[in-house]
C-alpha cells in the first residue's frame, strides 16, 4: 500500500485520517491478523532532497502525546524499512547532508476482528446457535491535542455447517435456531468479515440426536391379495410402531412385508422413538385395486404365442370357476380355484382330452367372488366364445 513517499509492505488496506485539528491527513495502514499476533511495517522513500538519507523512526508516546520512542536509525539509506511493528502511530524524520529535512507520519493497525460461535440450545426438535462478532476497533490520536479518534469499521457474518444443514438467515440472524436439524453429525462456522476486508472464523462440533422416520413400499398399489415389501431407512430409531391402516400393529424394526387382502385405500403409519425420546412419524397411502372381470369372446389358440388361452382377465379376486361347454352340452373345460392357486392359472389352451377342439362355438359359465366380497354369476357371465384357427 502506498501513500505519498510512505508505504506498508504487506498491509491489506489503507485508510486515511480526520484529525480534528487542521493537520493534513496522514494514512493509516492495516494489517490482517487471525489473532493479532502479527505485526507491521513501514518504508519511507524521501520526497525531496539528495541522498543518500537518513532516516530516524520513533513511535507515539500516548502519555506524552508526541513521538518520543525510538524504533529504529538508518543512515546513508535511498530508503527505510521498519518492520516487526506493533499497532500505533509512527514518524520517520528524513535528513540529507545538504540540510534537507522533512518528517512523514503514518498509523499502523493491527485488524483482528472477534468471532465466536458456540451451541446455545438444542431440544429433539431444533438447534439455537449463538454468535458473538465485534470489529477491532482501532483509536488514533490528533496530533496537535493528543484526542483520540476512531476508525470507523463495521462487521458483517454467515453462519455455515459441514455438512451442509439448514441455518435460517445465515447472513442476519447472529442467534438463528433451526428447526430443521441436522440428521448427521456437523461442525458449525461462523465467519466475519469486516470493514478492511479483514476475516475471522470460529467453528464447533455438534453430535446430532434428531431422528427420522422414512420408509419406501414396493409396489404401493395392486390388486388383492397385495404383499407390499418395506425397508425401513429411518434415523437414530429404537422403538417402532407401525399401523398398517387394516387394524393391525407391528412394533418390529423391519416388518419386511405385509399382505393387504380386502381392496381400498390404506394409510401405512410409522411412529419412531430414540434412545434421547425423540420422536418422528411417517405415512404413505397404499391402494388395493377393486374386484374386476373381464371375459373374452375369441380366443386362437394356434401357438403363435397370441391369444392362444381363453383367460379371463380379473383384479382381487379370491375365488374363480370357469366352466366351457360344446355346442352339445358336454363340459370341455373346468377350472376352479382360489387365493393362490388363480396366481397360476393360465386359461384354457383349446385342448380338450389331449386333442385339440374344433374351431367353432362354445359356451362359458363363470362364477367368481372378489376379495371385496363382489359376487360375480348370473347371465352376464354366460355367454358364447368363438375358437378360431
Amino acid at each position: 500500500m502506498l501513500w505519498g513517499q510512505i508505504s506498508a509492505p504487506g498491509s491489506n488496506a489503507v485508510r486515511n485520517t480526520d484529525y480534528p485539528s487542521a493537520i493534513p491527513d496522514d494514512p493509516i495502514f492495516i494489517f490482517c491478523s487471525v489473532d493479532g499476533s502479527d505485526k507491521g511495517s513501514l518504508r519511507a522513500d524521501s520526497p525531496g532532497g539528495t541522498g543518500p538519507y537518513t532516516f530516524n523512526w520513533s513511535a507515539w508516546d500516548t502519555v506524552a502525546d508526541a513521538f518520543l520512542l525510538p524504533v529504529r536509525t538508518d543512515i546513508d539509506m535511498t530508503f527505510s524499512l521498519a518492520d516487526s511493528l506493533g499497532e500505533g502511530g509512527y514518524q520517520v524524520h528524513i535528513t540529507d547532508g545538504s540540510g534537507y529535512d522533512t518528517t512523514l507520519v503514518a498509523w499502523v493497525h493491527i485488524d483482528s476482528p472477534f468471532v465466536d460461535a458456540e451451541l446455545q440450545d438444542f431440544k429433539c426438535p431444533f438447534v439455537a446457535l449463538n454468535g458473538t462478532v465485534d470489529p477491532d476497533l482501532f483509536y488514533y490520536e490528533d496530533l496537535s491535542s493528543g484526542l483520540q479518534v476512531q476508525l470507523p469499521n463495521d462487521v458483517g457474518f454467515i453462519w455455515s455447517s459441514s455438512p451442509v444443514s439448514s441455518i435460517p438467515n445465515s447472513d442476519h440472524e447472529l442467534n438463528p435456531i433451526t428447526y430443521d436439524p441436522p440428521l448427521e453429525d456437523v461442525w458449525y462456522k461462523l465467519e466475519v468479515t469486516d470493514s478492511f476486508g479483514c476475516g475471522n472464523e470460529s467453528t464447533f462440533f455438534y453430535e446430532s440426536i434428531h431422528v427420522l422416520a422414512d420408509f419406501g413400499v414396493n409396489p404401493d398399489q395392486g390388486e388383492a391379495p397385495l404383499e407390499v415389501f418395506i425397508t425401513d431407512n429411518s434415523i437414530r430409531a429404537l422403538n417402532y410402531l407401525w399401523r398398517f391402516g387394516d387394524d393391525s400393529l407391528s412394533t418390529s424394526p423391519d416388518p419386511v412385508s405385509h399382505i393387504y387382502y380386502k381392496p381400498g385405500e390404506y394409510n401405512l403409519h410409522l411412529s419412531i422413538e430414540s434412545d434421547k425420546y425423540c420422536v418422528d412419524s411417517m405415512s404413505l397411502n397404499i391402494t388395493v385395486e377393486p374386484s374386476s372381470l373381464d371375459i373374452p369372446n375369441v380366443f386362437t389358440p394356434d401357438g403363435n404365442g397370441d391369444n392362444d388361452f381363453f383367460y379371463v382377465e380379473s383384479k382381487s379376486l379370491r375365488y374363480l370357476s370357469v366352466q366351457v361347454f360344446s355346442k352339445s352340452g358336454q363340459r370341455v373345460y373346468l377350472f376352479e380355484g382360489k387365493e393362490d392357486a388363480l396366481k397360476d392359472w393360465q386359461g384354457w389352451d383349446g385342448y380338450i382330452g389331449g386333442s385339440k377342439a374344433s374351431p367353432g362355438i362354445y359356451f362359458y359359465i363363470i362364477m367368481a367372488i372378489g376379495w371385496d366380497n363382489v359376487i360375480y354369476e348370473g347371465e352376464e357371465h354366460r355367454g358364447f366364445l368363438y375358437l378360431y384357427r
